[in-house]
């Protein structure tokens, strides 16, 4: 059995993971802040994709790729398959996207819900970050023990869970970045503990010359860039959409001025005193008597 090293470059790469995932789990809660008060459907579509992109990509998928720059195995060189690699990351979006829809439905948060959405969120979890590992191609076989795989999709299913629960329920800043530190150590702790997982198993006959794909190296300019450019979009979204506070100060002067110009439609004409002079149109001009006519 090949010998593998989990932390090749110390605790860089733990500590980059993990801060992508806090990163990548609080827009996603700010995302789905606004999902639960969005005004219209259109809008819940929007704040939906948001926050998957956001947790999806950035805190689960993200982290599963940068922690595995700090993987190696002994003696062997390894190399991604790009399509499989690309197809991991739509499985993690795709996942919470499903679990945020089923939790989200209806007005009041109901347990049946998040534990049906959590199952769907979590077993699409653990599915990106096997089909990730299969993505990987070495110089040998890749086993993994049983009772070590069912714990990492038990912590990815209770993960899940637990942040569909915190997207539905956590408003206040305090919280959200409470939350989102919980959510890391819950991703970091599903990878860690699937990667724990897995031994491999040296081929006799291979040179090193069959292995085919991509190396991290070359993967992490396109994702760095992606990461970037994704985190810069969220933001800009989330600052330029309008708040619900936003909306109900826009609605309250949308108020203010109908009822202005009514009052103005309304206001009685002008009036004139027995001696030919105007009068005023206040209140006085309602009760004015000409007394020269009594």
């Amino acid at each position: 059995m090949a010998q593998i090293h989990h932390f090749e470059h110390g605790w860089l790469t733990p500590t980059f993971s993990y801060t992508l995932s806090v990163l990548g789990s609080l827009l996603g809660l700010v995302c789905a802040v606004r999902l639960r008060t969005a005004p219209s459907a259109g809008w819940r579509v929007w704040w939906l994709t948001l926050a998957a992109v956001a947790i999806g990509g950035t805190g689960i998928w993200t982290m599963h790729f940068v922690a595995m720059l700090g993987f190696s195995v002994v003696g062997m060189p390894i190399r991604y398959d790009v399509p499989v690699t690309a197809l991991s990351a739509l499985i993690a979006i795709g996942a919470v996207a499903i679990g945020l829809s089923i939790a989200a439905r209806g007005t009041k948060v109901q347990g049946a819900r998040l534990i049906i959405g959590g199952l769907f969120a979590g077993l699409g979890v653990a599915a990106m970050h096997f089909t990730g590992m299969y993505a990987m191609h070495l110089d040998g076989t890749i086993d993994y023990m049983t009772s070590r795989v069912v714990a990492a999709v038990a912590i990815a299913v209770v993960a899940a869970t637990v942040a569909l629960w915190l997207a539905m329920t956590v408003q206040r800043p305090l919280a959200i970045v409470a939350s989102a530190l919980v959510m890391g150590v819950a991703v970091n702790g599903m990878h860690f503990t699937g990667m724990s997982a897995m031994s491999v198993h040296p081929d006799p006959a291979a040179t090193g010359a069959s292995v085919t794909g991509a190396n991290a190296s070359t993967l992490l300019i396109p994702i760095g860039l992606t990461v970037i450019f994704g985190v810069l979009g969220l933001v800009y979204a989330l600052m330029a959409a309008p708040t619900e506070e936003d909306r109900a100060a826009a609605a309250y002067l949308a108020a203010r001025l109908e009822r202005e110009n009514d009052d103005d439609l309304y206001e009685p004409a002008p009036q004139q005193g027995p001696n030919g002079r105007r009068m005023p149109t206040g209140g006085a001009a309602w009760t004015f008597r000409d007394r020269a006519g009594q």
